[in-house]
């Protein structure tokens, strides 16, 4: 069975904080799949642009919701 995604609640913040946050959460618990709750549009830019530049993979958005892997090309 697969791994259910690590959630990080970032609803109600600001862009830069969910990817923030998401970064923070990756850092102090490794690789394996993220899902981020952020509902400031800045996200839908902001967390694809991080996920690209650490190397995760960007597996699924909905309205809300990412949902990332981090491997090991993204760690730290």
């Amino acid at each position: 069975m697969p791994e259910e995604p690590r959630e990080v609640d970032a609803r109600g913040l600001r862009c830069p904080i969910p990817a923030l946050r998401l970064a923070r959460a990756v850092r102090e618990s490794g690789p394996g799949r993220y899902r981020l709750l952020a509902d400031d549009p800045a996200a839908a830019a902001d967390i694809p642009a991080l996920a690209a530049e650490r190397g995760w993979a960007l597996r699924a958005t909905g309205s809300g919701w990412f949902e990332v892997e981090a491997g090991p090309r993204g760690w730290p």
